[in-house]
């Protein structure tokens, strides 16, 4: 207990002394969302149960799925900083699960689990009493599962076959969550499962409700998962590298092309790259396929654009997954390495995207002007862009060879790595919508337009990308070996973290929600809108009268933009006039 309480405290003291800047904004958005997800719970807690048991079947999703998405969750206090002490693992284990209590994301999850409280005092004050232990011992299920399932996960990404058939699954579950109203709408005819209440994210309730073993399951199954994270934490810190098989070596007529051949190499051998490359596939395909669940196939012609975007916001810090290896690109003259990635990138994706696109649009029989404007175009703002959000807005990562231990934390800064990917996810589907209004207004006009737009984007952000790789690199290196700016540097993030308190709440709130009005409210719902589908779950476009459809849809996409723009003109610094040409008194320049 002792090594328990330590280690808390020093989650305690980490906590306190990294909860700045960026992150203490990123923690103060967290809890805001939090606060109104609880909030959320708590209100269902006062009518129908079984929508609650729902609730926190949800939250054990999150609880699941949250870390694997936030590259390998929460290691403040990771297990190798303690593995010269000599603790037995159960010892590790429940020390680093105590630890695991300190934080914003089991504060919010208590305060959620109070529902069950709420639900007792309703069904009688016996019921009251047992609420209590069955809310510690559900959070405690709750955040044992995370940490199993992480390590299941990053135990899976140490072969090839496991980082794909992990990707395959976490993609898929994800797709499900983005496509959550297919479910409350097949609810909403069926009524909820009663097997939802019999999950272990239910049994807390359930001895709420009076039954019996509930309490009893929940202690077992919290003893169960202790041990299976002991061992799973033993066989971490004897993890060992091992070297992948022999390979022929790579040959190569020029250095651009010794840069398309050693990318190809990587995405064939790295296993995080063979993660995400199968997990924006799954995500796509889940995506479009899951309204097939109510007998709807309008969304299945777009799998192939949503696999697209999806990896692009995989691969959004490419630079920084490779870690400190820029110093061989720099000490090659010549090398334009920005073009040689951009192909290899087109190479392992532009196929896939290809093959699902003409086979899904082919099985539902259009929209063919549209799907072939938008594909197109995404794949050339996605080969643009992702290079040029790498090296302009660089998170450190971390390098390859040291991974071994979590296979998923690519870098340190998780908040810095979610923001990158979130900015290439709505960059990258913007480059579309040119095509798309196109297409829907001209028809065949809009594939053209697509082709152009995205040979412009793979032309013109690409050569903005290498300008800035060549005029940068030995500061971009640095960044990657030392995690600081070089000095003098001012990128958009310490311009955004010298904003007033005021400008900067206004940035946030603009970054984090224009994507709704501009892509849901805007985009999709235009094409649902030309597709004559009315009436479509939270989609306001298709519940106005005729008239005003596209121009409600096309509102909304005016606003996304606006206030992307908005939030990148309140970031961009304030250019000040110059007082003429006076030279400076020597007083004044001292």
């Amino acid at each position: 207990m002792a090594v328990a309480v330590t280690m808390a405290a020093m989650k305690v003291a980490a906590l306190r002394h990294s909860l700045r800047g960026t992150r203490a904004q990123l923690a103060g958005t967290g809890a805001a969302l939090g606060a109104v997800l609880a909030g959320g719970t708590l209100y269902l807690a006062f009518g129908d149960l079984d929508l609650l048991a729902a609730a926190y079947a949800v939250w054990l999703l999150g609880w699941l799925l949250g870390p694997v998405f936030m590259g390998g969750g929460d290691e403040t206090l990771r297990p190798e900083y303690f593995s010269l002490l000599g603790l037995k693992p159960r010892e590790l284990a429940t020390g680093l699960l105590f630890a695991a209590f300190v934080g914003l994301a089991p504060l919010v999850s208590i305060v959620a689990l109070t529902g069950l409280v709420i639900a007792g005092v309703r069904l009688g004050p016996g019921n009251a009493l047992v609420a209590v232990p069955a809310m510690l011992l559900q959070l405690a299920v709750f955040v044992l599962l995370s940490k199993v399932g992480v390590a299941l996960v990053g135990l899976g990404l140490r072969s090839r076959l496991g980082a794909i058939g992990t990707g395959l699954v976490n993609g898929t579950i994800l797709a499900g969550l983005g496509q959550i109203w297919v479910v409350f709408w097949a609810l909403g005819q069926t009524g909820i499962p009663t097997a939802v209440a019999y999950l272990p994210s239910g049994w807390g309730l359930l001895a709420v409700r009076g039954v019996w073993w509930a309490i009893p399951a929940l202690v077992a199954l919290v003893l169960v998962l202790l041990g299976a994270w002991a061992a799973l934490l033993t066989r971490r810190l004897g993890a060992t590298r091992t070297s992948g098989s022999g390979r022929r070596p790579i040959r190569a007529a020029s250095p651009g092309g010794a840069i398309v051949a050693k990318e190809l190499r990587t995405w064939s051998r790295d296993l995080v790259r063979n993660y995400q490359l199968t997990f924006a596939l799954a995500y796509g395909v889940g995506f479009a396929a899951s309204p097939l669940l109510i007998g709807w196939n309008g969304m299945l012609p777009y799998a192939g654009p949503i696999f697209v975007v999806m990896a692009a916001g995989l691969a959004a810090n490419m630079y920084g997954t490779d870690g400190t290896a820029l110093w061989l690109t720099l000490m090659t003259p010549g090398a334009r390495d920005v073009r040689g990635r951009q192909l290899a990138w087109l190479s392992v994706h532009a196929p896939i995207a290809i093959v699902l696109t003409v086979v899904c649009t082919a099985i539902t029989g259009g929209p063919w002007p549209l799907i072939l404007a938008l594909l197109p175009a995404l794949l050339g703002g996605a080969v643009g862009l992702v290079p040029l959000i790498s090296v302009y807005g660089l998170v450190p990562g971390t390098d390859p060879h040291r991974r071994a231990n979590n296979p998923l934390r690519t870098s340190e800064d998780d908040g810095g790595l979610t923001g990158q990917a979130y900015a290439a996810l709505a960059a990258v589907a913007a480059t579309a919508v040119p095509a798309a209004l196109a297409a829907q207004w001209f028809g065949w006009a809009g594939p053209a337009i697509g082709v152009a737009t995205g040979l412009l984007s793979w032309w013109g952000f690409g050569a903005l990308a290498e300008r800035r790789l060549h005029s940068h690199g030995p500061e971009l290196l640095n960044e990657m070996r030392t995690g600081r700016k070089a000095t003098g540097a001012r990128s958009i993030q310490t311009r955004f973290d010298q904003l007033p308190t005021g400008r900067k709440a206004i940035a946030w709130w603009c970054f984090g929600f224009g994507a709704i009005p501009l892509f849901p409210q805007g985009v999709v719902a235009a094409v649902f809108v030309a597709n004559g589908m009315t009436r479509q779950s939270w989609f306001l476009a298709t519940y106005v009268s005729p008239g005003l459809r596209y121009p409600v849809a096309i509102g909304f996409a005016v606003l996304g933009v606006a206030m992307y723009a908005g939030g990148t003109w309140l970031v961009l610094p304030k250019r000040t006039k110059r007082q003429g040409s006076r030279p400076t008194p020597p007083t004044e320049a001292l």
